[in-house]
């Protein structure tokens, strides 16, 4: 690919040729037929050797010289290489401070020569595809290209989640730490309530219901509720995967209900949606989602995170888990916001380069390459919004600290056991950079000396008890945010829940009878 892109741009002597005959619907999505692709394009634009160009005769009877073809390089040298990204770096900080003087012509006569730069460095990999990212926000951010229509569905940001998950650590460890944290919470209650704050395919909880199975004594009843986005074509999918869990939980023997909710916005979650029930340990899980409540440090008024940490604490959890990015992202002035991000989006990348290198299944290729796509669509936001449209404002965790003790959290340590998890996580990568560090009884994981994630736990400080037991069938319905409290006829508020004999029923919620309607109908798990 290298040598085609160089073919391409030394072709004609480095001018502008005319590569129409090369268009082609053809899609390649075969990785496999890339590489004889690739030759059949090198060799349209690399015309066979014609040999020594004779000249035309000189005047005064001279004789004929031969003159070899000059040579092209056919990638540009390494110096030349390191030259342009480090002027690319220049560029791009000279681009964001014009645009926070409000220069818009200087900013985009820089992204002018920052986009021939890139056609001298290697944007496969390093700080050419890091530039790329950023020249494009800035781009976007200049000629107020829709930043929204760029950020994609929440059908798409789940998948987009998924393939992160998949091609590295961050997500893995996230989970690991927090399902340690609330195991250890869950420690001697036999009725359990987790609320995930994103419930995201519901990727966390297979690893915690099998923990739950084999605790000394028998498996607790787990109740968990689910927070997603609404689906846009119609189907359920909390619900589905709601089902998806409620089998593995009958395949293990453990009693379980779940609960979807769905809600756009955290925000637009309360309290009686979640049905905490009286003598349940809750732990409320958030894997990077409560940045999305926060607002600019200097705007007046209550923010949004506010009042969503006050009425998790008026829920009297056992447990609170909190993962973020380790970053510092919600800075007023724009200029330290784009410094910030772009050396956290430098390390993040060259960490999942070198997952990359050192991966084999074409398979971790593919997620390892949609991965990236996931936290282009983050860098958009930082670079691109202002006010109420950005939604990715990240936090260091000394700002998280201080923010849940203002709330009247009191802070959690994350023993032994999670830092020895979140370790023999990091064998399953190959990269060495990886770190997992302990800091004041909360764990961060990083690449090298940069920490890039951190995970703290919390309890409320006033935490009492309640021991009124919960009825044994108790129901739990799937409900929407933007539904009708009152509205009896709403036939779609379904549940999912576990009895003790293994029978799995979905109950319409408006009468707690068994419908005949093919979305709640009963459903029979034979025996455990």
């Amino acid at each position: 690919l290298e040598r085609l892109e160089s073919a391409m741009v030394y072709s004609s002597g480095g001018g502008h040729a005319d590569y129409d005959h090369l268009a082609s619907d053809a899609v390649h999505y075969n990785p496999s037929d890339l590489a004889s692709w690739v030759d059949s394009m090198l060799s349209e634009l690399t015309p066979a050797d014609p040999g020594p160009v004779r000249q035309a005769p000189a005047p005064d009877g001279w004789v004929d010289q031969i003159y070899p073809q000059p040579q092209r390089p056919v990638a540009p040298r390494m110096e030349e290489e390191e030259d342009s990204g480090i002027r690319l770096v220049h560029l791009l900080m000279s681009s964001a401070e014009a645009i926070q003087r409000g220069d818009a012509a200087l900013s985009g006569s820089l992204i002018d020569e920052m986009r021939l730069l890139l056609t001298r460095v290697n944007t496969g990999f390093g700080i050419g595809k890091v530039a790329g990212y950023f020249v494009d926000a800035l781009t976007r951010r200049l000629y107020s290209v829709s930043s929204a229509a760029a950020s994609g569905s929440p059908a798409e940001y789940e998948i987009l989640y998924h393939h992160f998950y998949e091609a590295s650590p961050y997500l893995k460890f996230a989970h690991f730490t927090a399902n340690q944290a609330i195991l250890e919470a869950f420690d001697g209650h036999d009725r359990v309530h987790v609320i995930d704050f994103s419930l995201m395919h519901g990727l966390q909880w297979p690893a915690l219901i099998q923990a739950l199975a084999l605790r000394p004594g028998g498996p607790p009843s787990l109740r968990l509720t689910g927070i997603g986005p609404p689906s846009p074509d119609g189907r359920d999918s909390l619900r589905e995967i709601g089902l998806r869990l409620a089998e593995l939980a009958r395949s293990v023997r453990v009693r379980f209900a779940f609960r979807g909710v769905a809600a756009n916005r955290l925000d637009d979650v309360r309290p009686w949606m979640l049905q905490v029930a009286p003598g349940e340990a809750v732990a409320v899980n958030s894997v990077m989602q409560l940045h999305r409540l926060v607002t600019d440090p200097d705007s007046p008024g209550p923010a949004p995170i506010d009042s969503v940490l006050s009425w998790i604490h008026g829920l009297r959890p056992k447990i609170v888990t909190v993962v973020e990015q380790e970053a510092d992202h919600n800075k007023p002035g724009f200029l330290d916001r784009f410094t910030e991000a772009l050396f956290y989006y430098s390390t993040m990348f060259d960490s999942l380069e070198a997952g990359r290198a050192n991966g084999s299944a074409a398979q971790q290729q593919q997620s390892a390459a949609v991965a990236e796509v996931y936290l282009q669509r983050e860098i958009r936001d930082i670079v691109c919004c202002e006010g109420p449209d950005r939604a990715e404002r990240h936090e260091p965790l000394v700002r998280w600290r201080a923010r849940m003790g203002q709330t009247g959290f009191k802070p959690v340590h994350l023993g032994s056991n999670a830092f020895k998890q979140a370790s023999m996580l990091l064998t399953l990568f190959s990269g060495e950079g990886y770190c997992v560090e302990e800091v004041d009884g909360c764990l961060t994981l990083g690449w090298h000396s940069r920490p890039l994630i951190a995970a703290s736990a919390w309890r409320a400080d006033d935490l009492e008890d309640n021991a009124r037991p919960v009825p044994d069938n108790f129901i739990f319905s799937s409900i929407s945010s933007t539904s009708n409290t009152n509205d009896s006829n709403n036939n779609n508020h379904n549940n999912i829940i576990i009895n003790g004999n293994g029978s799995m029923l979905r109950r319409n919620s408006n009468n707690n009878s068994r419908s005949s309607d093919s979305s709640s109908q009963q459903e029979s798990i034979q025996g455990m």
